[in-house]
C-alpha cells in the first residue's frame, strides 16, 4: 500500500510500534479491550452525527471492516491525513469506494478543526467538523486533543494504552484494528434498539480505569513469561 501510494512511509513506523504492543498482549482481545469496544458501540449508537475517521493505515489495513461499521450505525466516513497530497486523498477515497462504501467525505474540505496548524485541520463541516463522536483508528495524538478540546467523544484504536492518544481519547481501544472492528460491529448489533443497556454501558464505561487494567494485562503477560524461564 506504501507503494501504491495510499500509505505514507512514517505510516510504517506507527504500524510497528503498534504490533509490538500487540505481541505483549498475546495477539488477542484482553478482557478490558472488549469492555472499551462495548463502550464505542454504545456511543455510536447513541450519537447524533457519528463519524468513522480513515487515515492511510486504516484503509490499508482493513477497508471492508471500516465500511461495515459505518454502514450498521449507520455513520458518515471520512479520510483525514495527515501527508495530505490530492492524488493521495483521490487514492484512499478511491480504494474506499472499490471495497464498497458509498459516498466518503474529505475530498472537498469546507471546514477545519482549531488548533492545528497541519493538513490535518482540513474537514469537511457535515462530517468531522459536526460529529458528535468520531472513531479515530491509528490517530496522532494532536488531532485527537483537538478533537477532544471541540466537545466530541473520541474514540480511539491504538494498541499502545500509553500514547497521548490513547489518554486523551473518551474511549480508548488498545486492541488490534481488526479485531476491534470486529467486536465493536457485534456489539452494535447486539445493543441495537435497547437504550437502557446502552446507557447503562457508557454510565459504568470509566476510560481511565480500563487503561490502567490493559497495562496491568500486558504487566502479568510479561511476568508470567519469565516465570516460565523464558
Amino acid at each position: 500500500m506504501m507503494d501504491k501510494g495510499l500509505v505514507a512511509q512514517t505510516g510504517l513506523i506507527s504500524h510497528g510500534r503498534g504490533e509490538a504492543f500487540d505481541y505483549l498482549m498475546g495477539e488477542k482481545s484482553l478482557e478490558p479491550s472488549l469492555k472499551a469496544e462495548r463502550a464505542a458501540a454504545a456511543y455510536l449508537l447513541r450519537a447524533k452525527n457519528p463519524v468513522v475517521c480513515v487515515n492511510g493505515n486504516a484503509a490499508a489495513l482493513d477497508p471492508c471492516n471500516l465500511i461495515a461499521l459505518a454502514k450498521e450505525v449507520p455513520a458518515k466516513i471520512e479520510v483525514n491525513i495527515f501527508h495530505r497530497t490530492e492524488e493521495r486523498m483521490k487514492l484512499l477515497i478511491s480504494h474506499m469506494e472499490e471495497n464498497g462504501a458509498g459516498e466518503v467525505l474529505g475530498k472537498d474540505p469546507d471546514a477545519r478543526i482549531p488548533g492545528l496548524s497541519s493538513d490535518r485541520a482540513l474537514c469537511t463541516k457535515r462530517g468531522i467538523y459536526e460529529s458528535d463522536v468520531i472513531l479515530v483508528p491509528i490517530e496522532d495524538g494532536d488531532r485527537a486533543k483537538a478533537l477532544a478540546d471541540m466537545g466530541k467523544v473520541v474514540i480511539s484504536i491504538d494498541l499502545n494504552p500509553l500514547s497521548r492518544t490513547s489518554k486523551t481519547a473518551a474511549v480508548s481501544i488498545s486492541d488490534e484494528m481488526t479485531r476491534a472492528l470486529e467486536n465493536i460491529i457485534g456489539y452494535v448489533k447486539e445493543m441495537r434498539g435497547r437504550h437502557d443497556i446502552i446507557e447503562e454501558t457508557i454510565r459504568t464505561f470509566s476510560n481511565e480505569r480500563n487503561r490502567k487494567e490493559i497495562v496491568e494485562e500486558i504487566c502479568s503477560s510479561l511476568r508470567s513469561e519469565f516465570d516460565k524461564g523464558v
